[in-house]
């Protein structure tokens, strides 16, 4: 009996750190889709705080530190040039 409720106290621990873990997950993919939805969004999520130069299909931002990055469009989102999505993972 009371190896039972022990049970039941861990698998319900168990399944709560799971529904936990699943949130952060989601909201963490939620937070990088809006990010790289608009240049101004990624702009901001890179830590730039000025812009030297942008097209429609890129943009030169300066740091803090003072180092230029360049953010490209690719495929309808923006990303870190030398970062695009690829790999094993995407079809």
């Amino acid at each position: 009996m009371i190896l039972k409720n022990n049970f039941k106290k861990l698998f319900a621990i168990f399944g709560i750190l799971i529904i936990l873990g699943l949130v952060v997950f989601f909201a963490e993919v939620l937070y990088l889709k809006k990010a790289h939805s608009s240049f101004e969004n990624y702009y901001s999520f890179r830590g730039c705080v000025s812009l030297v130069e942008k097209t429609d299909s890129y943009g030169i931002c300066r740091l803090a530190s003072g180092q230029e990055i360049k953010l490209v469009k690719f495929q309808g989102a923006w990303y870190l040039d030398g970062d695009l999505p690829g790999g094993w993972f995407n079809f």
